[in-house]
């Protein structure tokens, strides 16, 4: 099987040649367009996720071979986090090559977390089912780079660090208002504003709810301070 120009273009990004190149097809099939003839990601998805899992928490106790579980497990979850494998994969614009269907195609597919993190997972499986784990392995630290030395010691999402910082201090737990949802439906954008019972408060903005009250809580955290302090 011959690849495309823009899949080979890809497969420079990717840094990896595949002997079998259905695999990269596969995992770059989302269920939208997938057919009898044509099998989506989601099984390599799953395959992917458990030999991401693994090179990263290797990564994670080797980065600090002192640190105890409760700082380990914080970090690996950063690392692996949906959100994560979404940027690895703008990093390398796997969303130029995901084969969607029309509906996708329509509300932003190309764009979404959910869709580009599942298929960066797919495709490590498709590395991994076409040259084996050192490959996969060698790939994955080489695309998360940077990210797994500079990982917060602490790596709890900001939303869970600004509530355990509330209780810590008999507050009530934040609220988190929607303030304003601007631009097509294929692409909005959501400002959230997050409160304190103090009076507190931080907005922010971002092309998903959740990703809005997570950047809105980390904006007030710096403002309050740690969960520790």
């Amino acid at each position: 099987m011959k690849l495309a120009k823009d899949l080979i273009a890809f497969c420079d990004r990717l840094g990896h040649e595949f002997e079998r190149p259905d695999l990269l097809i596969r995992a770059l099939t989302h269920s939208s367009l997938s057919s009898p003839t044509r099998p989506d990601n989601q099984r390599l998805e799953f395959l992917g996720d458990r030999v991401l899992g693994l090179v990263l928490a290797e990564a994670v106790l080797d980065q600090d071979k002192d640190a105890p579980e409760g700082q380990l497990a914080p970090r690996f979850n950063a690392l692996v986090r949906k959100e994560t494998c979404a940027d690895v994969a703008r990093a390398i614009d796997l969303g130029a090559v995901l084969k969607l269907g029309k509906s996708e195609m329509k509300t932003g597919g190309r764009r979404k977390n959910a869709l580009l993190g599942d298929a960066m997972e797919a495709v490590i499986a498709a590395v991994y089912r076409d040259a084996g784990y050192e490959v996969a392995r060698d790939m994955i630290l080489r695309l998360w780079g940077d990210r797994v030395a500079r990982v917060e010691s602490d790596a709890r999402d900001p939303k869970t660090s600004l509530q355990e910082w509330a209780q810590a201090r008999r507050m009530a737990p934040p609220t988190y208002v929607e303030i304003a949802r601007t631009g097509p439906d294929h692409a909005p954008m959501f400002t959230v504003e997050v409160q304190m019972a103090s009076g507190a408060s931080a907005r922010a903005e971002a092309s998903s709810k959740r990703q809005a009250e997570q950047a809105a809580a980390k904006a007030l955290l710096a403002r309050v301070g740690s969960a520790r302090t």
